[in-house]
């Protein structure tokens, strides 16, 4: 048989020569040019994880919690009381490199649709970004952009942005990380899962109507970007939030009819992935007639049906004969409602248009039986990572009393304070409503977790008792240098930003951002960092519940060649609060409150640290080693302080080390604070101030409990933590040693302008 296309059109539809000959053989005869898109977006990695799949099953998935893990559109968790969480977090990467406002808003529509298609109404947004430099206006343009679209879909759709992180670094350099995670509470009886069933039942269309926009998105998302990507516009899709907010009530009224079978939210791949991943799941087939979708724009073609991501869509499977009382609830929201199909027992999905079959392909093809690729691992680390591991603090100039490189301590920790990633992010969580809803109990930037009030839509709020704290965390530079270590690493981060507003860490969401698997290095990066996450999840009982893909996060440079991400594998959480009136934000209460780590001070390093890549210019090192029994027993004591009411703040001492946790823990408060380091014998104090190290939390104690306090830790903690010092009115940070003196002393508020001024003037330029 003549192939019907050639090299170059299989590859645009992101086809290998191999794979297309894989599909020549499924089908018995070559596709036409709506199944070869069919195929080109459902075998992508964004769809099928033909690289990841394998790595991704070590992952544990279950827990005493877990009531929906992986391969549904949400994970949920048991949260006691008849309170049931579903979250989630996915990438838009790619579409917000090319348009920021939209790729953005457009992320926050869709993991909004995963949510309340398991019958959960969303509760909360948090998102971790990742920018290139701001010295680039590009770069500048794409993050004014980015926070433009978020603030606009999620205040419009009146669901509160919470948390989240930002860090700049030039390895994100036109290829930003816009990861968005959603909360929702449940409201069904009944979980809503996306499998169809029932031969003969009707499958609906709802929701918006279809155009050409997010045209092939899946496959963008799944290819490197080049200075050709600009062309790729129309696979970027565009958004209506008040449209979205008229589509969760109708989704969330229709569920609670018990009419409807099975949904399934049309995000990535459209009405292709609805369908394939709908009949597969449910071992069944389905027909669907392209001349009953409502369309927005004349003359479409299947091709453009089956592949536009348009927003605001999803598709269902209803019980026979009550498709008109569903039709009726979305028509009176002011949304479109036909029956467009089918559930049939013939496994496959059929297309129909204008009276013809268009489209014919074994679901479990498109859906499930899709290619996987099981690649060799490198027998040894990468030559960047042998060179990176060989280098120690020797080679820094001799760290002084008074500083090093002719700058005081002080002067380097203003630095580093007044860094892009360290700076404060109040000019962009400002933009985004994070009290709508009138449950957020602790705001962004006041604490190290988002914490929001859950409680069932009849509750009187102050009759609730029960929280909800979520986190996202990943150092893609810790992951860079070491993957396997920086992935457990920023698992262990998860968890300790939710101990530290007093919660207890239940499950996660991952959100895998790398470069090309298809080179060695990049594949090396992925297993090791997959690798990492198990073991750290099953080490702190934190099952994975789902999460989301996205490789091939490369730029070409002016030679062509590809400069990948840092890896970053970002982790989503979630933990309990028991009792709202006992939670914890990161400043300091009130003076004379007493200030303890948690967590050894001697195991610090300067290995991939904030301070060695600004005030050094150098990423180098190893990013330090994480012990789990320490990690737990540290977290423990934290959250028991809390909730005996003896810790007032508590904060992760995380990038800049103890010296910026400290800071931090001043700069949103009139107060400053008189500590006592003490090196150990042959420590450097650059290590001592700025080194990181993981498992360790500052605190603040009421010194009315300092005896049952210090009595706990003896009994629990050992010999692992320490009494600083205390809490002072005079608005000054002092760090002293008891052999040397001062070592560090600044006053915070000239410190404390240029934090929270910083990001505002690089991104008003």
């Amino acid at each position: 048989m003549t192939t019907p296309f050639s090299p170059s059109e299989i590859a645009a539809e992101g086809l290998k020569p191999e794979e297309y000959a894989d599909i020549v053989q499924r089908l018995g005869r070559h596709p036409n040019k709506a199944e070869l898109g069919m195929f080109g977006v459902m075998w992508s990695e964004h769809c099928c994880y033909k690289n990841s799949r394998p790595l991704l099953k070590n992952f544990p998935t279950t827990g005493e919690r877990v009531l929906v893990g992986p391969g549904e559109n949400a994970g949920v968790v048991d949260l006691g009381q008849g309170l049931r969480l579903a979250f989630k977090i996915e990438s838009h990467n790619h579409p917000s490199a090319i348009e920021p406002f939209q790729g953005a808003a457009t992320g926050v529509g869709g993991i909004l649709r995963d949510i309340f298609t398991m019958g959960a109404r969303p509760i909360a947004l948090l998102n971790s970004l990742r920018f290139g430099n701001l010295e680039d206006a590009r770069n500048r343009r794409i993050v004014r952009g980015v926070v433009e679209g978020i603030s606009h879909y999620g205040n419009c759709i009146g669901v509160p942005t919470v948390g989240g992180e930002t860090y700049f670094d030039p390895a994100y350099s036109g290829n930003p990380l816009v990861n968005v995670m959603a909360l929702g509470l449940m409201e069904t009886e009944t979980i809503v899962k996306s499998g169809a069933a029932g031969v003969g039942n009707p499958v609906l269309y709802v929701g918006s109507t279809t155009g050409r926009d997010g045209m092939g998105g899946a496959s963008f998302a799944s290819a490197e970007l080049t200075d050709q990507s600009l062309d790729d516009r129309p696979a970027v899709q565009v958004g209506d939030p008040f449209l979205e907010k008229s589509l969760v009530e109708a989704c969330l009224e229709a569920f609670k009819t018990g009419a409807v079978v099975a949904a399934q939210d049309m995000g990535a791949a459209g009405l292709t992935c609805s369908t394939s991943e709908m009949a597969a799941k449910g071992g069944v087939g389905v027909e669907l007639d392209l001349d009953k979708i409502p369309a927005r724009e004349t003359g479409m073609v299947p091709y453009e049906y089956l592949l536009s991501e348009s927003q605001e869509r999803m598709l269902f499977v209803a019980q026979k004969g009550r498709e008109e009382e569903l039709i009726e609830i979305f028509h009176r929201w002011g949304l479109q409602a036909v029956v467009a199909g089918q559930v049939i027992a013939e496994p496959v999905v059929r297309i129909f248009f204008q009276g013809a079959i268009a489209a014919e392909i074994p679901a479990t093809a498109l859906a499930d039986n899709t290619p996987i690729y099981h690649r060799e691992l490198l027998a040894e680390a990468p030559a960047y990572a042998q060179k990176a591991w060989a280098w120690t603090s020797a080679a820094l100039p001799e760290a002084q009393l008074t500083g090093i490189g002719g700058q005081s301590w002080g002067e380097i920790l203003s630095r580093l304070l007044a860094s892009p990633s360290l700076v404060s992010k109040r000019w962009i969580y400002r933009q985004y409503d994070h009290q709508v809803q009138n449950n957020t109990v602790l705001f962004p930037g006041g604490a190290d977790a988002a914490v929001i009030r859950v409680r069932p839509l009849d509750a009187n709020p102050r009759d609730c008792r029960l929280g909800v704290a979520a986190t996202t965390d990943c150092n893609g530079r810790y992951v860079y240098l070491d993957p396997y270590e920086g992935a457990k690493l920023a698992v262990a981060e998860a968890a300790r930003n939710l101990t530290c507003v007093g919660a207890e860490p239940l499950a996660v969401t991952d959100n895998l951002n790398f470069g090309s698997p298809e080179n060695p290095v990049g594949y090396w990066q992925l297993a090791l960092a997959c690798r990492g996450i198990a073991e750290a999840c099953r080490e702190l009982n934190t099952p994975v519940t789902g999460g989301n893909v996205s490789l091939y996060n490369e730029t070409l440079d002016s030679e062509g060649k590809p400069q990948p991400i840092y890896p970053t594998p970002v982790i989503g959480m979630v933990g309990l609060i028991p009792d709202l009136s006992r939670v914890a934000g990161q400043s300091w209460r009130r003076a004379e409150d007493l200030i303890y780590l948690l967590g050894h001070n001697d195991q610090n390093t300067l290995g991939g640290s904030e301070y060695l890549a600004l005030i050094h210019q150098t990423v180098a090192g190893r990013p330090p080693q994480l012990d789990f029994e320490q990690e737990k027993r540290v977290q423990s004591a934290c959250r028991h302080g809390i909730r005996q009411g003896w810790i007032q703040s508590a904060h992760d001492c995380a990038e800049g080390g103890l010296a910026v946790a400290l800071a931090e823990a001043c700069l949103q408060t009139p107060y400053g604070a008189a500590l006592t380091l003490n090196p150990v014998a042959g420590q450097r104090l650059d290590i001592l101030l700025f080194g990181e190290a993981p498992s360790r939390i500052l605190v603040s104690v009421k010194p009315e409990a300092q005896s049952a306090w210090e009595f706990y830790l003896e009994e629990t903690l050992g010999a692992g933590w320490q009494r600083l010092g205390t809490v002072t009115e005079d608005g000054i940070l002092t760090i002293s040693s008891d052999h040397q003196g001062v070592i560090l002393q600044t006053a915070l508020t000239p410190l404390k302008q240029d934090w929270e001024a910083a990001l505002q003037h690089w991104l008003t330029r």
